[in-house]
Formats: C-alpha cells, structure tokens, sequence
C-alpha cells in the first residue's frame, strides 16, 4: 500500500541549499547541492584520517562556509563581510589554478580563497573555480534570471557530471552503463568469461579492507549496543571504512549523546534524521556536528515514532483491519516525517471519504506480500549455497519479483565462475572497485 511511495530527491549537503531562491539569480535546491558534490567530496574530513591537521582546518572552514551561505539566505540580509577560506583538497590531478595553493606528497593540495559574493550562484561558481573543479555542469541548471520568482522543479532532468566526479565518489558513470546497455546484447556466460579474472583479482586486493571494515563495525556495535549498521548505497570498501571511523571518533569525543542508541540500526545514508522504519540515519555530506544534532533528538524522534504506530492503527481500522506496514526494502528510503506527513494526510481522506469497510473484514492481508519476501530469501540462500558465493544480494531499485526471476534461472545454470564471489543482482553489467560482480536481474543465456 505504502510501499511504493516516492520520496523527493534531496541530499543532506546543508539545509540551507533546500531552501535557495534568490533574489536575481536562482538555482533549485537540489541543483545548488548537486552542483557543490564534487567540492564536498573533494574537501570532506572523513577522507582526511590520517592526516588530523588539515581534517580539523577543513572542519573549521566548512563551519565558515556554512555560515556564509546561511547568510545569504537570510531575507534582506545585506551586510556581507569577505570570508577567506583554506580547504585541503584530494588531488587526482595537478590542474592549473589562478588560485594560491601548493601541492603535498599526501594526495591533497592546500587551496585559498575569498568569497564577497551575494548570491548563491555566483558562491557556488567562485568554491568550484577556486578548487579546480569542473563548473561544466552548472551550464545545465535551471538558473531563473527573473527576481522573486521560484526556480522551476528539474528533479527529472539528467546531469551532465564531469569525470573528475566520478573519480572522487567512486560512483558509476550513467553514460558508460548507457553505452554498455547500447553495445551487442551480452549474454551472462560470456560476459563471466571475460570479466572474471578482473573481479578476482579487485577481490583479493580488497580483502584486508573487508576485514578492517567487519572489525570496525563489530567493535562500534557492541559498544554503541546498535542492532546493526548498514550503507543505504554500494559504498566502496575505504569509504565505508572511513565513514565507520569518523562515526568512531565521535564516540570518542561525544559519548554522552549516544546513550539513546542501544537496540537501534544506523544507516549511512544521503541525509541524517530518523527513517521511516526507525532507523538512525546519518548523511556522508554531513560533518559531526550535524550527526551531535540528530543523536540530540532521538528522544523526540521516539516519541514521533509511538505517534506513527497510534496513526497506523486508525487507518487499519478504517481499511477494515488490513495492516498498515512500511516495507524499507522495496522503495526509497523515506524520513520518519515524510512518512507520518503522507499517512496523516491518507487518513484525512479516509475520515472524510467514509469508505464501506466492515472492520476486521479485510485482517490478514498483508500475510501476501510476506509471502513473496520469504520466497525471496530462501531464493537467495539456495543460489548463494549452490554457487558458493561469498555474498548474494540486490540494488534497492530491484523488486522482489524481478530478484526471484533472476535467482531461478540461475539455479538452472552451471556457473562455475561465482565460487567465492560477491554477487550484486542490478539492472546491468559491471564489475565494482572492491570486486563485486553486478548481473542485471534480466540477464541473458
């Protein structure tokens, strides 16, 4: 019923940039966050562990920042006073810059400069320019050149991403996936010909980071007393690793604010809240003080939480007794607010639509769609124990239906190749950077 509810596509980079319209010149919300990715990856502390210094002067600097657009959003807020910055940046390439920066035998390079801007385009060309990132993309965007008017929505509009981007994030590239699905179709074996050895050998090479990745996870679990800790995406194996220490340290530095964690889930996802199956969930953009902030409203949250449970059981009851669940797996990962906004306005309609239900007539319905989960997993252990995988799993944006098609037809293969593998079940060919293997659900023999 709920399952298939879309959730609107944010990122949790800053608040402030969900709410941009400017005076003269405007960018959408999610056009300006997706605009500065490249820039928060580049400059994020968490990929600076190792080297303390210049995490702590990125963390101030991006305080600074914050500060600065905050600024610019404020309504008739006109006294503005030139900020200088100084970010590490993570080097793949040595570009030219107009900028003062000098470079380090570390990977990173030390980048200055002065932001006097009053709107937020022109603040978000000036970081990209001055770190040497690529503003090609920002040519797309919707920019409104007409005052006092919003930006037009364009969350279905494709961009166009540098490839520095994707050399930052580790994320794949929709063009090279475009121009895969566009070659001679390929056929599942053939295609385990000539990509096995490359997976096998990414494997290996990322099995000591998977057993710092466990180690790290149990340790923070049994300590934090957590149910689990999972990745709403596909990670890379260091970004994970990175992610769990930064969580680490602020357990270190901050244990009081985690007392309310014990028997919860973290989730490290796009944004930070609480997610609609009660999940802790903490955005990769977000630097530790916004983590301290969520952590600080979990008793809130919890009382939001019996708040949903009480709202779904007046629409049970109106449903005449159909259970009202929320299933995380088969859609986007949607905020314990969004969800209790979208019930709460179901309900409304109901109140007043007054529909013929007699109570309890429709009990035990939800008893189908379990069904076809439980199919699922035993689908997925058959397959992983014939096979000898190492791990058989699926994208999100793949159904029940579509992963118990797949895992069918692979139980009547012979695939000699998968011993020991780990197998990602998605809409195409790939081979990931840790050695993971991805099929689409709908492969070919």
């Amino acid at each position: 019923m709920f399952c298939c509810l879309r959730a609107g596509r944010r990122l949790c980079l800053e608040k402030i940039l969900l709410q941009c319209v400017l005076q003269s010149r405007t960018l959408s919300g999610a056009d300006a966050i997706n605009a500065l990715r490249p820039f928060y990856f580049a400059v994020h502390p968490d990929f600076f562990g190792q080297h303390p210094k210049e995490r702590e002067v990125n963390e101030n600097s991006l305080k600074r920042l914050n500060g600065y657009l905050e600024n610019l959003q404020k309504p008739g807020f006109r006294s503005f006073k030139p900020t200088q910055l100084t970010f590490y940046v993570r080097e793949r390439e040595q570009n030219s810059s107009n900028v003062q920066e000098s470079f380090s035998a570390s990977g990173f390079r030390a980048v200055s400069f002065t932001l006097h801007t009053r709107d937020l385009l022109s603040t978000v060309l000036d970081i990209l320019n001055s770190c040497s990132l690529s503003t090609e993309h920002i040519q797309s965007l919707n920019v409104n050149s007409e005052p006092h008017k919003e930006a037009r929505s364009t969350v279905n509009r494709p961009i166009k991403w540098d490839k520095t981007y994707y050399s930052f994030t580790g994320f794949k590239d929709p063009e090279e996936e475009l121009e895969q699905a566009q070659r001679v179709e390929t056929t599942l074996i053939s295609w385990l010909d000539d990509n096995e050895a490359s997976a096998v050998k990414k494997l290996k090479k990322s099995l000591p980071l998977r057993k710092e990745l466990e180690r790290l996870k149990f340790e923070l679990s049994h300590q934090l007393q957590l149910s689990d800790i999972r990745w709403q995406r596909s990670w890379g194996i260091a970004h994970r690793c990175s992610q769990l220490h930064s969580l680490g340290r602020l357990v270190q530095q901050r244990p009081e604010v985690l007392k309310n964690v014990k028997g919860r889930t973290v989730i490290f996802t796009d944004r930070s809240g609480m997610s609609a199956a009660g999940h802790i969930m903490l955005g990769t953009m977000d630097v530790h003080h916004h983590w301290t902030k969520i952590f600080e409203r979990l008793p809130n949250y919890y009382k939001l939480q019996k708040r949903l449970l009480f709202l779904e059981d007046r629409i049970s009851q109106l449903l005449g007794g159909i259970q009202v669940i929320y299933i995380e797996e088969l859609q986007p990962l949607l905020t314990l607010e969004e969800y209790y906004k979208t019930l709460d306005s179901f309900y409304n309609k109901l109140c007043d639509s007054r529909l013929p239900f007699h109570p309890r007539s429709l009990r035990g319905l939800q008893m189908i769609l379990e069904r076809m989960m439980i199919t699922e997993k035993e689908l997925i252990d058959t397959s992983t124990e014939k096979f000898s995988l190492d791990r058989l799993y699926k994208e999100p944006s793949v159904s029940s239906a579509q992963m118990i098609d797949c895992c069918k037809r692979l139980l009547e293969e012979s695939l000699p190749y998968l011993q020991g593998m780990h197998l990602c079940i998605s809409h195409f060919y790939s081979v990931l950077q840790d050695g993971e293997l991805c099929i689409p659900w709908n492969w070919k023999n």
